[in-house]
């Protein structure tokens, strides 16, 4: 080997060696980012501080101009240019409360007998008639109330009314149209029983009034009632309670007060309606009943699903409270942000889950009710009735209140903005005695409640002497409730009679 390789090889081995002892290199120091330069502040505003906006002031509904018109009959007006558009109802105080005994449903036959003819025209020609002016015209009844609605364009108001005044004051009741409509009424009777949630509060309704009561049956009737309706009762019924010295006509839209009496007095309009020589009845305020109640209602109905009712007395329309109850209504049931939809909803998966006040001459309801699938029925029936005693006890939070006080605001705006709505929720408060200033008096007492007002109303949603109604199947959901506690069970079919049901729990079906 040559030398130069020796020493080149002597090199290598010492580079090696040193490489081997020499200390590594230190890390690269980990940057820290600087936070970005803040922007100039503002220029001063040369005219001074922005001042606090104040709260929007509440809405304050229109109070109706009141007049007789030529035959006796009331006419409230609200006159509104702005968009050539009438909407009017003509109510009477008369509804199913006033029914004959066992003849459940008179009221709302009579209501819709009178658009299937009238005057010159029947059923159809009358139809083609109101088409033809684009006019929209609706008739019903409901517990206290019988009424005949009509929308319009201003420029066809006068046949309109015309028409309008032919279904109020001249309607045919021919028997041919009586016996197509008694057969369609009779078939939505026989419908209804397979809808839980309408007999939920049919049952409801039957087992908090009971069954002598003038709100202890449905505005539609009973099936067994139909059945024995006649032409004749319908006659005889709207003779009574449709005369001019009971209506009110409430009139919201481009029309004047001279242009309204023009029409209503017209030969062709109401001017022929004329009372009857004999005193008018005096409109129904019902008695609260007194009870005894009972505890669980169960309708056995085979279904997947179930609906729940929880029912009690409320206050008559005319008491001071209701306005404030009204908000109450809201915070627990009246809403997708109230507790009964935000717990019944997000925890059980139930749906129509709400609450809702009656608005009747007499003490009405406090409702709260839901679907949900049978499963989760006795379930669901606890968190109603903890949302109900905690409202009862604890009242409402602070977020509660606001948020109730923005929603009645916003409804009541909603409410009177368009004429058609208006106008019914006007004729309501006719029908029930509220005078025409109500609204006003009402808004303001709901707007000014307080925390300490809406508590003590709230105690009124106590569910303790409550009448609780479950519609599903037997099977499925007596025993469940029987372990919650609820032993005391009633039970009724879909039209609220009581049935003698043996006690014994019934057999679960078991698939094959």
């Amino acid at each position: 080997m040559s030398l130069r390789c020796l020493v080149a090889g002597a090199a290598l081995s010492v580079s090696f060696a040193a490489c081997a002892h020499e200390p590594p290199a230190p890390a690269a120091a980990a940057r820290v980012a600087l936070p970005a330069p803040l922007p100039p502040p503002p220029p001063p505003d040369p005219l001074g501080p922005m001042p606090d906006a104040p709260a929007p002031p509440p809405y304050v509904p229109p109070k109706p101009e009141v007049f007789t018109a030529a035959n006796g009959m009331t006419v409230w007006l609200v006159e509104r240019h702005t968009v050539p558009y009438v909407a009017m109802t003509l109510s009477v105080p008369s509804g199913s409360s006033s029914d004959p005994t066992g003849a459940w449903g008179l009221a709302m036959m009579t209501a819709d007998m009178l658009d299937e003819g009238a005057g010159s025209r029947g059923g159809v020609a009358l139809s083609r008639a109101l088409d033809a002016v684009g006019a929209t015209l609706e008739t019903t009844a409901n517990t206290d109330e019988s009424r005949v609605s009509l929308t319009v364009l201003e420029k066809n108001l006068a046949p309109a009314f015309a028409l309008f005044a032919d279904v109020v004051a001249r309607p045919r009741f021919d028997a041919a149209e009586w016996r197509r409509e008694h057969e369609a009424v009779e078939n939505e009777l026989v419908e209804r029983a397979s809808d839980l949630e309408e007999v939920a509060k049919v049952v409801a309704r039957a087992a908090l009034f009971g069954p002598n009561h003038p709100y202890g049956h449905p505005v539609e009737g009973t099936l067994d009632a139909a059945r024995r309706w006649t032409l004749a009762d319908v006659q005889a019924f709207y003779r009574q309670a449709w005369r001019p010295d009971r209506a009110v006509l409430v009139v919201v839209g481009d029309v004047t007060r001279a242009k309204l009496a023009g029409l209503v007095d017209a030969k062709d309009g109401l001017g022929t309606w004329r009372s009857p020589a004999t005193p008018p009845p005096v409109p129904l305020t019902p008695a609260a009943p007194t009870g005894p109640w009972p505890r669980v209602v169960l309708v056995d109905r085979p279904d997947t699903e179930s609906a729940v009712a929880i029912t009690r007395l409320g206050v008559a329309a005319a008491d001071p409270t209701e306005p404030v109850l009204a908000r109450v209504n809201l915070a627990l049931g009246g809403g997708p942000t109230s507790r009964l939809a935000q717990d019944l909803r997000d925890e059980q998966g139930a749906s129509g889950a709400g609450s809702r006040l009656g608005l009747t001459r007499g003490e009405g309801a406090v409702v709260a009710s839901t679907l949900v699938v049978t499963e989760k029925a006795v379930d669901a029936l606890k968190v109603m009735l903890g949302d109900l005693d905690g409202l009862a006890r604890g009242g409402l939070n602070e977020a509660e209140v606001e948020r109730t006080r923005s929603l009645t605001r916003a409804d009541l705006v909603e409410t009177f903005e368009g004429a058609e709505r208006a106008a019914g929720h006007l004729a309501l408060d006719a029908s029930l005695g509220l005078g025409p200033d109500y609204e006003q008096a009402a808004a303001a007492r709901r707007d000014s409640a307080t925390k300490a007002d809406l508590d003590t109303a709230a105690r009124l949603f106590d569910p303790s002497h409550a009448v609780i109604v479950v519609v599903g199947p037997r099977a499925s959901l007596e025993g469940p409730l029987r372990a919650m506690g609820l032993s005391e069970i009633q039970y009724r079919d879909v039209d609220g009679n009581v049935r003698n049901v043996s006690t014994a729990a019934p057999a679960v079906r078991k698939g094959r």
